[in-house]
């Protein structure tokens, strides 16, 4: 992704609070929120356009992805935790408060195959437990696990109905959060903040802007260290 890519990226993501929830507009939205989507996870094929985590992960060096702690603007994470953040955040916004679905954590069985024991989002978790993540994550899992998460969420908004992103999840659905252990108790903050977002709202941030924050912050790590 490109600097005129980003900047696209950017022109319709602002534009998308607009028309995001208005039935009339509900195709535009679909459309225009997976194309947003698309150009931030690793394409699936030959063919397709570089994507901004395609861009990341070229010539990245295992070194660089596991180094931890790397002091950058605004975090101090690595490129492994950025990755698998955003995606456990996802994965529980969009199947769980979203469509109210099993976490592709699970249905893919990557609590095994991460070979890691966290199941949370990485809010609050300890410096020991990111060092821990980011030395002994298998690194193919965590990228099936992105492209698994990416191609169920795109499945759950190409089959919404128009007024459903206005929704907001019920209290049973933040209930399997807090019982799938998927946030810290430490962290009541994060079910404060999902608690006031509509579907549409987890889809403007978990799903795209939160994304796209963190592969930035992914690749200040990867040209820090690989000048």
């Amino acid at each position: 992704m490109n600097t005129e890519q980003r900047n696209h990226w950017n022109r319709q993501h602002k534009m998308l609070p607009r028309i995001i929830t208005k039935p009339e507009a509900h195709t535009e939205a679909i459309a225009i929120i997976l194309e947003l989507h698309s150009a931030l996870y690793a394409s699936e094929g030959s063919g397709e356009q570089v994507t901004y985590e395609d861009t990341l992960w070229d010539k990245l060096l295992e070194s660089t992805v596991r180094s931890y702690p790397v002091q950058t603007p605004g975090s101090r994470n690595s490129i492994v935790w950025h990755l698998w953040h955003s995606a456990r955040i996802e994965d529980i916004t969009m199947n769980i408060l979203g469509a109210d679905r099993e976490q592709v954590l699970y249905s893919g069985q990557y609590t095994r195959r991460l070979e890691v024991p966290y199941v949370h989002s990485g809010n609050g978790m300890s410096e020991e437990d990111v060092a821990t993540l980011s030395r002994e994550v298998n690194l193919g899992a965590l990228s099936e696990y992105r492209r698994a998460v990416a191609r169920r969420t795109r499945s759950i908004l190409s089959a919404l109905e128009p007024g459903q992103l206005g929704m907001k999840a019920t209290p049973a659905q933040f209930e399997r959060v807090r019982e799938e252990k998927a946030v810290l108790d430490s962290e009541q903050w994060v079910m404060d903040y999902w608690g006031g977002k509509t579907f549409a709202g987890h889809v403007l941030m978990p799903a795209t802007r939160h994304n796209f924050v963190h592969l930035n912050k992914a690749m200040r790590v990867k040209q820090k260290l690989q000048k």
